[in-house]
Parts: structure tokens; C-alpha cells; sequence
């Protein structure tokens, strides 16, 4: 099952994000949004929600703040923002086009399992909605390059709209650490690894206590070529079709031969 090609000129866009409805990310996806249709919503979590991944708010309720006509402001997790604009707030008519980001740091490779971006896109695919995730790769202690998004993002979108689409894909956008006119090129790339590097820093309270944040260092490894982060790594656009079947088909298989031997 596809969709059929889309014109996003007029469509319906709801646009959230994972970093927050204050996030800078979010001006410039707007703004990337607002390039392609003048019919643009923005429903995004009320506070920071990075690394939730793609989870639902089922204990506790959500509130809904105003900041204009079209933007709003959710207590809860994108995937939350996603389900209550389409299955409420624009339930008269749904977005066509859901777009997640733009993220404050690359979400590539493994990262994606546990990003609140890749999660907004998810959540539109599972609801029948064209879906892409935008994330802006940056370099820590060195401005942020959201104009290279602004500059390239529509373009990009309005190609990736032009092809017939899979109803069970989502696309997932990185965008370089480099400034725009340095861009080398977009590639359709496939997800790569690149070794979680999670780790525990424990620290001790004004009271003795001890308490612990989760950090986190991603390995420096040479991403094989035409992976997302080999991509990045020269300065090109990453495209990347991602879809929500997990299935391992070669461990299915040794699995059903086994159990079949039992």
C-alpha cells in the first residue's frame, strides 16, 4: 500500500518537535513549513522531551496551552502532541504532512531508537500520515547551523514528496554541521551504527548523597559508506527511508527452523 505523490502547497502541516515549543529548532521548522504551504500548525511538547523516544502519555493527563491561533503547547511527549492534533485538535481535517524536528543534534544510526524527533515522524506514519524527521548536526561550543535546514529543507521535501510513498515508511532528514552553501550534496542513505557509548556518571549531593546522570558518548568510528553518518561526515544532506516492521527475517527464519525441529 502508497500514497500517491503530494503537492505540499496548501496541504495541511502540522509541525512538532522533541527540544520544546521554545526551541530554535522549531522557529526554523516553521519556517521550513511555512516555505511549502500557508496552512501550517504547531503542536509541540511544553518542555524539553529529548530521548523519550516514542513513548505515551497513559497516567497522567494532558494540558493544553494556547500561544496563538495555530500553535500550541502540549504537556507531554511528541508522540502525544502528534495523536492529540490529528485525533482531536484537527480532527475536522487531519494534516497530510507531519514534520518532526528541527532536532538540536543529528539523530542517525542507533540513535533513532531513542530519539523524541524520530518519534513525531513514527507517530504520523502509524496514523496514515505522510511523516519526516529533520535533525541539524552541530559541533558542542559552536553555533548551531539551523539556516542550513531553512535553505535546503524545502527543496528536499518537496522531491521527497514527489515519489509514490510507502504507507509503512517515514523519512528521516540530517542536515550537516556545515553552513549551507558548503552543503556537498544529499544521499539516500540506509541507517548505520555507530555504538551507543551510554554511560552512569555518579556524583554525591550537598548531603552526602549520591545521584546519577545518564551520559552519553557516542564511539568515533569510520561509518562504512552510504550509511546516514558516513553522510554526514562529508558534509552531505542524509536522506533515509525508515519503516516500522522490526522483524529480523533471517533470525525469523533460524527460528522457525528450530522450533519446527522441537
Amino acid at each position: 500500500m502508497s500514497y500517491p505523490p503530494l503537492d505540499p502547497a496548501g496541504a495541511r502541516i502540522l509541525v512538532t518537535n522533541d527540544d520544546g515549543i521554545n526551541a530554535a529548532g522549531l522557529e526554523a521548522l516553521t519556517e521550513i513549513a511555512r516555505a511549502l504551504s500557508d496552512d501550517v500548525w504547531i503542536v509541540a511538547p511544553e518542555l524539553n522531551q529529548s530521548g523519550v523516544g516514542h513513548s505515551l502519555s497513559l497516567s497522567r493527563p494532558l494540558r493544553l496551552r494556547a500561544l496563538s491561533e495555530r500553535k500550541f503547547a502540549i504537556e507531554g511527549t511528541p508522540t502525544d502532541c502528534v495523536l492529540f492534533a490529528t485525533k482531536h485538535l484537527l480532527a475536522d481535517k487531519p494534516p497530510a504532512l507531519v514534520l518532526s524536528g528541527v532536532n538540536h543534534g543529528s539523530n542517525i544510526a542507533d540513535d533513532v531508537t531513542y530519539s523524541g524527533t524520530i518519534a513525531g515522524a513514527m507517530e504520523g506514519c502509524l496514523l496514515g500520515i505522510r511523516s519526516i524527521a529533520l535533525s541539524q548536526a552541530y559541533t558542542r561550543g559552536h553555533p548551531v547551523k539551523w539556516a542550513t535546514g531553512v535553505h535546503h529543507a524545502p527543496g528536499i521535501i518537496r522531491d521527497v514528496l514527489s515519489v509514490e510513498w510507502s504507507k509503512e515508511a517515514f523519512v528521516n532528514i540530517n542536515f550537516p554541521d556545515v553552513v549551507a552553501a558548503s552543503v556537498t550534496g544529499v544521499e539516500t542513505t540506509r541507517q548505520g551504527h555507530l555504538g551507543f557509548g551510554g554511560f552512569i556518571d555518579e556524583r554525591n549531593d550537598l548531603r552526602g548523597g549520591k545521584y546519577y546522570w545518564v551520559g552519553y558518548a557516542p564511539e568515533d568510528m569510520e561509518p562504512p559508506a552510504g550509511t546516514d553518518a558516513a553522510a554526514l561526515r562529508e558534509g552531505r544532506i542524509s536522506v533515509t527511508p525508515l519503516h516500522l516492521d522490526l522483524t529480523h527475517e533471517t533470525m525469523r527464519r533460524r527460528l522457525r527452523d528450530a522450533l519446527a525441529r522441537g
